[in-house]
This record gives C-alpha cells, structure tokens and sequence, in this order.
C-alpha cells in the first residue's frame, strides 16, 4: 500500500514569509523569535517559506503566536493575511 500525500495549504508559505517580513526579522531572526535557536537553521525557514517544506507543528504554533492569531488562521487558505490573497 502506497501513502497518500496530504493536500497542503497553498498558502501557508507565504503566510510565514509575511509575517516574518512585517515583524521586521531576518530568516535567523525569526528563529530566535520562535525559540528555535539551535534546532532549526536558516535553509529550513528559506524551504518552509517557498513550500519546499511543510514545518513542524510546534513551528506553526510558534508562528501563529509570536504574530497574534490562531495556527488554523495559517493553514486555512480562505484566511488572508494582511496584503496577501
């Protein structure tokens, strides 16, 4: 039996890239930010944020609180954050 591939939020990479951009962080900034120092490098943001890579759970968490909204405001692609459709 062959795995399903799970349908990704089309949106969530550049959710996380303009949310990084507007709080003003760098890719190493933004992992400071989420705690993550020493646990995630820069090449794993850069890959979250072109969708090369699907984050942890944890990572989404962090995002969504560091920003102030719910982690479904992420994944949910109806959900539009400031200047992005």
């Amino acid at each position: 039996m062959g795995r399903a591939s799970i349908e990704r939020p089309k949106h969530l990479a550049g959710k996380l890239a303009f949310i990084r951009k507007s709080m003003g962080l760098s890719q190493n900034q933004i992992i400071a930010k989420l705690d993550f120092a020493g646990r995630l490098t820069q090449a794993e943001i850069s890959a979250f944020e072109l969708g090369k890579r699907l984050p942890p759970l944890k990572v989404l968490l962090r995002y969504a609180r560091a920003y102030g909204i719910h982690v479904d405001d992420l994944i949910d692609d109806e959900v539009v954050l400031g200047g992005l459709s």
